[in-house]
């Protein structure tokens, strides 16, 4: 259970990053898909939190 809950943080956390890039560096034409990317890394950004204090209390 420790295992994949420290996957699912380091898969989330490089989501975060990964869509937090994009959103950033989207054109000013494409609203649409900064919005998409934003929403996208703030879903990676709470799960990565989740997981991680999760493993930081350690009560898996």
């Amino acid at each position: 259970m420790r295992k994949l809950v420290a996957l699912i943080c380091v898969v989330a956390w490089a989501g975060f990053w990964a869509f937090g890039y994009l959103a950033l560096s989207a054109g000013v034409s494409d609203n649409r898909q900064a919005v998409i990317a934003g929403l996208l890394a703030a879903a990676g950004f709470i799960s990565g939190s989740f997981a991680y204090m999760k493993l930081a209390r350690g009560d898996l």
